[in-house]
């Protein structure tokens, strides 16, 4: 991506999003359970914090018990890293902007729109999404075109259990999401890094699939500003840019969408983003990738190691159709 580069290869310490930011979310869901158990990471923490943390600001958040589990078998990245170290153009082009800046966005209450080729459109409060139940511990990798990368444990549910309540309908062939655009609250959109609001894109397949995620939380709480509060797109066989953040659009199209990096560098960033180490970015090569917290590189692998998506792509060449 077109990124401000850091002086160093290491993350920069930040702010963290205020407690006080985290204490009022989603206070029906406390009520309505009460006292909530922290989400059990064992066999997960790196191997010098073996034990979860209790220190992370917010009240917890526990996925069902019927959860996916999904989980690369990797150390997670740090909670200090995950929140610190990020790419959240509307808050600043640097990697530490988006941690300083962020706590001026107001996550509640919030809403989404859903419009386009489907039966049943309309404006939905996001609690309307959030019931214990439906949520899920799912530990992705999320691999940034600029060669670094996380594993992340987030809490979220499946995007397809969201879009089949809005029944769309056989002329949909894509899903378009659509970030909040307020630059009083996101500082970054008073200046034309990019083409405002930030806009991505799925087809409608890829979009099914049951591991593409609307995340809400991350390490057992609900998600930081920085990180993309209050709903973000977590897709973890594409790079990150695919990943839109605080959602507040969502619609359904017989047509490839424009898609905000593509449209803005379309030789650099294509529409369909999924991490293929054998096509170089023109200015870097994408066959290595540095584990944020680690010293050394290591080979970045085909889908970023999710090779159960490569028949959504079966007869398509993916070094044209990137």
């Amino acid at each position: 991506m077109l990124i401000k580069k850091n002086n160093s290869s290491d993350p920069r310490p930040s702010e963290i999003t205020p407690e006080a930011v985290y204490r009022s979310r989603r206070a029906f869901m406390q009520q309505g359970l009460g006292a909530i158990a922290g989400l059990a990471v064992a066999g997960c923490a790196q191997a010098d914090d073996p034990q979860p943390r209790q220190d992370i600001p917010g009240p917890k958040i526990k996925p069902a018990p019927s959860s996916a589990g999904y989980d690369p078998g990797e150390p997670l990245t740090s909670y200090e890293d995950i929140t610190s170290y990020n790419n959240f153009y509307e808050f600043g082009t640097g990697k530490s902007d988006p941690a300083a800046n962020a706590h001026r966005l107001k996550t509640e209450p919030w809403s989404v729109r859903v419009s386009g080729a489907c039966e049943k459109p309309g404006t939905v409060n996001l609690e309307d999404w959030l019931k214990p139940a439906r949520l899920e511990e799912r530990i992705f990798r999320l691999r940034c075109v600029e060669a670094w990368s996380m594993v992340v444990p987030w809490v979220g549910f499946s995007l397809a259990s969201v879009l089949k309540d809005f029944a769309p309908t056989s002329a949909a062939k894509y899903v378009a999401f659509e970030t909040l655009l307020d630059p009083k609250q996101m500082p970054g959109q008073r200046r034309p890094s990019l083409p405002w609001p930030y806009r991505e894109g799925l087809r409608m397949d890829e979009a099914m699939h049951p591991l593409a995620t609307f995340a809400v939380g991350l390490y057992g709480r609900w998600l930081p500003n920085q990180n993309g509060a209050p709903l973000r797109l977590v897709v973890p066989w594409k790079y990150g840019f695919k990943s839109i953040k605080s959602i507040v659009g969502i619609h359904f199209m017989e047509s490839e969408p424009s898609t905000t990096w593509n449209r803005l560098a379309p030789q650099e960033y294509g529409f369909y983003a999924n991490v293929n180490p054998q096509v170089s970015h023109p200015r870097w090569s994408q066959a290595r990738e540095r584990r944020i917290g680690d010293l050394f590189k290591r080979e970045t692998l085909m889908f970023n190691g999710y090779p159960e998506v490569a028949s959504l792509y079966a007869g398509m060449d993916l070094s044209k159709q990137f």
